[in-house]
């Protein structure tokens, strides 16, 4: 089969290749997806996953890619509650060879049905953006309706999610970005945008829950925004600044089959859009995930148009 494999941490997704690996076997429990979409995350080269084992052990060439949209092909001993012709999406291992190739491994309990009205470049886009902000918020932050939440790279693929979820369950969102990202952010829900650059986040008053995509001194900042009780989620580490009378949460996304089909199910109904910015085949997918400028949505790859 056709994938794309790393083997140099050093050179990041800069050293990505096109190359023909081994179809993989179906462990127990596992399936085996024949891939039609997969989704990718740039700062999946920084993760020890991408280049170890649990066991600390070198794994290179490895396949990265986690976020996949297919039809299973083949069920390992003892898989249940999918069948061999099934569309699935959801999240492959982080320690197993990933979705940027023609088949993937994955333990099926990491799947849930993709309706067949829901195309697979969206199925793709949903698995790692949905999930951590479905877990941010709900999970972690423990939203309320009339809550504030202040939602950090909102006009990204996590964070536009966050935004229409957090305004679902009846949040006020404010949300952060440079100049050019104003109008996506509003567009995609949020009643307020602040420009890290020329405003002042301070002006933005207490906050219920913070979601930090971002860190160093725009948290430090954010955590003193957070009112009594309230709380900020992070995805980018454990978090160095702490309300001062709240909690701060540092989480890593979980795959979850329920999770998933309330995502895709918001997506069928048209409460949730997705934010794709571009799609490739896997042909191109080397030059595509090393763009010259910055990328204005998620980069999907179309491994089978």
């Amino acid at each position: 089969m056709k994938a794309i494999v790393v083997t140099d941490q050093a050179a990041g997704t800069a050293g990505m290749t096109l190359v023909e690996r081994p179809e993989p076997p179906a462990a127990i429990n596992d399936v085996i997806v024949e891939v039609h979409a997969s989704g990718f995350v740039p700062t999946e080269m920084a993760w020890p996953s991408t280049w170890t084992d649990r066991r600390d052990r070198d794994r290179t060439p490895s396949i990265p890619g986690h976020e996949l949209a297919g039809v299973v092909t083949a069920l390992g001993y003892g898989t249940t509650g999918l069948s061999v012709g099934q569309r699935v999406f959801g999240l492959a291992d982080w320690h197993r060879d990933g979705t940027l190739a023609e088949y993937v491994a994955v333990e099926a309990r990491n799947l849930a049905p993709l309706p067949g009205d829901v195309d697979f470049t969206v199925g793709a886009s949903l698995p790692i953006s949905g999930l951590t902000a479905w877990q941010g918020l709900f999970e972690h932050g423990r939203l309320q309706a009339g809550q504030s939440v202040l939602v950090h790279g909102a006009a990204g693929a996590v964070g536009t999610m966050v935004t229409q979820l957090a305004r679902e369950f009846g949040a006020y969102v404010i949300g952060t970005g440079r100049a050019a990202d104003r109008q996506k952010t509003l567009d995609f829900g949020a009643q307020e945008f602040v420009d890290l650059e020329n405003d002042a986040l301070e002006d933005v008053g207490g906050v219920d829950l913070v979601f930090d995509v971002i860190g160093g001194d725009i948290q430090e900042r954010s955590a003193r925004l957070v009112r009594p009780g309230g709380t900020l989620v992070s995805i980018v580490g454990p978090p160095e600044a702490r309300p001062t009378d709240g909690l701060a949460v540092d989480f890593v996304v979980e795959a979850d089959r329920a999770e998933l089909r309330e995502v895709v199910q918001r997506v069928r109904d048209g409460r949730l859009r997705t934010n794709i910015g571009n799609v490739a085949t896997l042909d191109d997918a080397v030059a595509a995930l090393n763009p010259t400028e910055r990328n204005k949505g998620k980069t999907i790859i179309s491994v089978r148009p």
